[in-house]
């Protein structure tokens, strides 16, 4: 393989340093003109769902680290404000610590991968980790995790990020493509020390099928037939009529947007029942189902509908939003694009001037207890997710780029590190604003929900 156009995009990376030193990754200072993050967030609110807003002001309010989760408008507007490297890749646009996880190949392989792709687009790639790095010392404090070994978390995230990129840097572009991290090697970078958090998140996963999903969402009606059971407000079959009479022409454009082997696949099973269900934090309160089928021979599938909003990072191509499925193809492709194995369900739809994408709502999907971790659980846990997030950036192609920017060295590990520390001192100070907005009665929150 020609060393030269590596060698050339790697000396390329690294001359960027002298545009933005790495250093300057860890300052953090809002700008005197920064908006209100909650005149931002209740911005985002407009088009949702009104009487599911107070759920998401309430899941925000729990914790700095819900909020953080719902805030992703909010932080890529101030990263927006910070020195960039210039270094684009496919991002995922919310990598923070809970967005990543284990869930089944098509092979049936459990693989370990971001597994959140709402905010996918193109930017910088220091951005992702920026959000990742800061969600875990957001989640350390939470844990009552002392500030240096949260610190230590933060800059091991980076640092596995950083020796990870260097490797992918020397690949050959298809063994990046068929590189993954499958269950067994996540348990092998682990350890034996969070093993057994990890290992219960495996059997769990593994039960995690749509058969055993039957008896637990859904129930037997007089004739016989399957319904999904009703938990107002989080599931509901009070979706409005226009809604359910759109439900089969979504799934319409649904079926157009699959590859022909899906499409015969997907033929073959007949919707049963269709409910709202509320998902996530960020999410709440945007238009979301989840779907009753059932094979030919009476297997279940279930399917999860979930309205497509522009990404936060508000850089895709231009031409994304005349794609068939809008942003629903953005997140559809961003995800193809960052996992090592995608879902054979997924897919893009658009009705009614919305957009959609469309995935299995359970397919042997599992996270790992956060609260479960001690501080050295935490960091190996975070170098996990970081060795994940430079597979995911290296498929675009700018592994050497990033590698000769980041460079062998500390400087941008401990410069990130510093970032995280400082910006989450900044969602808590959002957090602060959100609970105090709850109080004077200028939002309604409804939590517990």
């Amino acid at each position: 393989m020609a060393k030269g156009p590596r060698a050339d995009e790697k000396s390329a990376g690294k001359a960027r340093r002298a545009v933005v030193p790495r250093s300057h990754h860890g300052d953090w200072e809002p700008a005197p003109d920064r908006g209100d993050p909650i005149a931002v967030l209740t911005a985002e609110n407009r088009d949702r769902i009104a009487s599911l807003v107070p759920v998401r002001w309430g899941r925000m309010l729990e914790s700095p680290f819900g909020f953080l989760r719902g805030a992703a408008a909010v932080m890529a507007a101030d990263l927006a404000s910070t020195p960039a490297t210039g270094i684009e890749v496919q991002a995922c646009g919310d990598a923070h610590v809970a967005n990543f996880g284990v869930f089944a190949s098509p092979e049936r392989i459990l693989l370990f991968d971001v597994n959140d792709f709402d905010e996918t687009g193109t930017g910088p790639f220091e951005w992702d980790l920026k959000r990742l790095t800061t969600s875990a010392v957001v989640v350390a404090r939470g844990a009552g995790i002392a500030e240096a070994d949260a610190v230590g978390a933060a800059r091991a995230t980076v640092s596995s990020y950083r020796h990870h990129m260097r490797r992918y840097a020397s690949m050959s572009v298809l063994d990046i493509w068929y590189s993954r991290v499958d269950a067994d090697a996540a348990v092998r970078a682990l350890g034996s020390a969070p093993g057994g958090s990890f290992k219960t998140a495996l059997a769990r996963a593994r039960g995690h099928t749509s058969r055993a999903a039957l008896p637990k969402l859904t129930e037997l009606t007089d004739d016989g037939a399957r319904r999904i059971i009703d938990h107002p407000p989080l599931v509901t079959h009070d979706v409005g009529a226009d809604e359910k009479d759109a439900i089969g022409a979504l799934f319409d454009s649904y079926r157009a947007s699959l590859d022909d082997d899906r499409r015969v696949l997907v033929d073959r099973f007949t919707l049963v029942d269709v409910a709202r269900k509320v998902v996530g934090v960020g999410s709440v309160g945007t238009r979301c189902f989840i779907a009753l089928l059932t094979s030919d021979v009476g297997e279940p599938l279930f399917l999860q509908v979930k309205e497509a909003e522009p990404s936060v990072l508000a850089r895709r191509p231009p031409d994304v939003a005349n794609a068939v499925g809008g942003e629903g193809r953005r997140v559809v492709d961003g995800q193809k694009l960052m996992q090592a194995a995608s879902d054979i369900f997924l897919g893009s739809a658009s009705w009614r001037g919305r957009d959609y994408y469309v995935r299995q709502l359970r397919d042997m999907k599992g996270v790992i207890d956060l609260s479960a971790l001690d501080a050295g659980d935490l960091a190996r846990y975070l170098e996990l997710c970081g060795w994940t997030l430079a597979r995911a950036h290296a498929r675009a192609g700018r592994a050497a780029a990033i590698a000769g920017y980041m460079g062998g060295g500390s400087v941008f590990d401990d410069a990130v590190a510093r970032f995280a520390v400082a910006y989450a001192d900044q969602t808590e100070r959002d957090h602060a604003l959100l609970v105090d907005a709850v109080w004077s009665g200028r939002i309604e929150a409804r939590g517990g929900v």
